[in-house]
């Protein structure tokens, strides 16, 4: 998967295989919000830059050239995760309480 998308290394090609997320349409069909919940569950020191990567990938994009808007939106969803904790951090439940950005 790596080669396939920009931002994607060796080691995030590998956490997004271990979750599910194993060719480019399961990234791009999940969103950099829901595969950035798959990753949190399993790996919680998933940071925010970690979802900018995702999203960087997506949209063909150096994370670091994403539009001040979508880093603040994808900031808000990375905060509103913080409280959930762990033990509550799903899929399902990220999903139905996720607020719309």
């Amino acid at each position: 998967m790596s080669h396939l998308f920009k931002n994607i290394g060796k080691e995030i090609a590998k956490k997004l295989e271990s979750v599910g997320i194993c060719s480019s349409e399961d990234l791009k069909s999940l969103g950099a919000e829901e595969a950035f919940v798959r990753l949190k569950e399993s790996y919680p020191k998933c940071c925010l830059v970690h979802l900018y990567t995702l999203e960087g990938a997506i949209t063909d994009q150096d994370y670091n050239n994403l539009p001040p808007s979508r880093k603040k939106e994808l900031k808000e969803f990375s905060d509103f995760l913080k409280p959930l904790g762990q033990k509550t951090l799903n899929v399902h439940s990220a999903a139905k309480v996720r607020p719309k950005f």
